[in-house]
């Protein structure tokens, strides 16, 4: 484990967020492209950024509500289709065979238009996903192929989400905050997973589990529809090809800059390290409500489907306070990120590994609740790093993170014993590659030229 260092108040000039000015425009767009280029350089305001901390962390809630929504009703979907355990592993992979595809290009935009205005498309758009879901279930001669494409599709919209909250919180949060407020949105996910976990079940057993997405995805839908109307003024969904050409405030990158990035050892241990944590993560996401059903068939699934997401919720909100705490106090940012990560993969597998034996079900339920708590301290190490890194090009560099192994780990499920080992190896592997490169300096600019006060990438 990295040991922390506290170093003085004066910092070198990689570590130091310098305030820039609007860029010139270079590019000959018109006046309300610049007056856009200019709002997009200001940090938010605290009064503004709890405003938009608790609406992202609604919408992060509800991204999850959706997401879930399929690992809850499978069981009984499985049922009503006929399906067996290997054609509800397709359907459950496919969402992340779509998820990966769309994360370079969600970052992308994000860094050029704004990521405000991508969450609110794409949150339409897999909202509306979510409520046709058991429409495309009955009224097509083949669920499965439905089902499969209809979570290809929920995956490809949903994949832009994190990156745009990337480059959002790159743009409009100062590095002292980034922690709290990443960890506090993404404790969404697990709010998420515990609502739909407990209200979900309820659904499930008194209305079927068509209810459970019709609820999920139009709410999902409420809530993009308030955030264009009421934080965005009517305004923000609107994307031109001029925009996504000339970036705003960020010009291109070009080949040689990304090759100049990828070759970093720090990008890649970042690259490595959270391919490695979605991976697992969202195995687990996935299969849980299955492990229970099939090891404790007795179980109530209220129960294990609300109690670990009740102690990550927590979780997370601490490892954020904690890790913004130790670097305001002046500890090394790299060693802080670190030590969130060793919690997040490294303590979490103890937890993990100790599933493979002959467990009861009160224990199972702890098992898994220590492994879903500690793993939350990664929003506020290796999610986080990435804004250290290159907080010009945050959304895209978050989304080369892809989570391209998610659907054949799932997809190749032998025992659960090898699955929980696997996620105990994976977890190792990146929490070593991070250890061994993570940094904290940004990389996203030529070193020569850090004295330079305006630098715009």
């Amino acid at each position: 484990m990295a040991v922390i260092q506290k170093h003085g108040k004066k910092h070198s000039p990689d570590l130091v967020c310098q305030k820039e000015g609007p860029p010139p425009d270079r590019t000959g767009a018109p006046g309300g492209h610049k007056k856009w280029s200019e709002h997009n350089n200001t940090t938010w305001s605290r009064p503004v950024a709890r405003v938009w901390t608790g609406v992202l962390l609604l919408g992060t809630c509800l991204l999850y509500c959706a997401r879930v929504a399929m690992p809850i009703c499978s069981v009984s979907m499985a049922e009503q289709f006929k399906w067996s355990k290997r054609e509800s592993g397709m359907v459950l992979g496919s969402f992340f065979w779509g998820y990966c595809f769309t994360q370079v290009f969600g970052g992308y935009v994000s860094d050029r238009v704004g990521g405000e205005k991508i969450l609110v498309l794409s949150a339409a758009a897999w909202g509306s996903m979510t409520a046709f879901t058991p429409i495309l279930a009955h009224f097509c001669s083949q669920p499965i192929f439905s089902m499969t494409l209809s979570r290809f599709l929920m995956g490809l919209l949903q994949g832009v989400h994190y990156p745009s909250l990337a480059s959002l919180c790159s743009q409009k949060v100062v590095e002292s905050d980034r922690g709290f407020l990443m960890s506090t949105v993404a404790s969404g996910s697990y709010l998420g997973t515990l609502v739909i976990g407990g209200a979900g079940s309820l659904m499930l057993d008194l209305y079927g589990w068509e209810s459970v997405f019709y609820v999920s995805g139009l709410l999902s839908v409420l809530w993009a529809y308030c955030m264009w109307k009421y934080l965005l003024k009517g305004e923000g969904p609107i994307i031109t090809l001029e925009s996504l050409g000339s970036g705003g405030s960020h010009s291109k990158l070009s080949k040689r800059h990304w090759l100049r990035l990828l070759r970093q050892p720090a990008v890649c241990a970042v690259i490595i390290t959270h391919l490695c944590t979605a991976s697992t993560f969202f195995t687990l996401l996935s299969w849980l409500p299955t492990f229970f059903k099939d090891t404790f068939p007795d179980a109530k699934g209220w129960v294990f489907n609300v109690v670990p997401w009740l102690v990550a919720i927590p979780s997370s909100l601490f490892s954020g306070f904690l890790s913004d705490h130790l670097i305001a106090q002046g500890y090394d940012t790299a060693s802080v990120r670190k030590m969130m990560q060793f919690f997040s993969m490294g303590v979490s597998s103890v937890f993990t590994l100790l599933l493979c034996g002959n467990t009861t079900f009160a224990w199972a339920v702890a098992f898994v609740s220590a492994t879903m708590g500690f793993t939350t301290f990664s929003h506020s190490g290796v999610s986080v790093n990435v804004q250290d890194l290159a907080p010009s090009c945050a959304g895209a560099l978050f989304g080369v993170l892809m989570v391209y192994f998610s659907g054949y780990l799932i997809e190749t499920t032998g025992s659960w014993t090898s699955v929980f080992a696997l996620i105990t190896t994976v977890n190792l592997l990146g929490l070593c590659t991070f250890l061994a490169f993570a940094e904290a300096r940004r990389v996203d600019i030529d070193p020569s030229k850090a004295r330079y006060a305006n630098i715009h990438i």
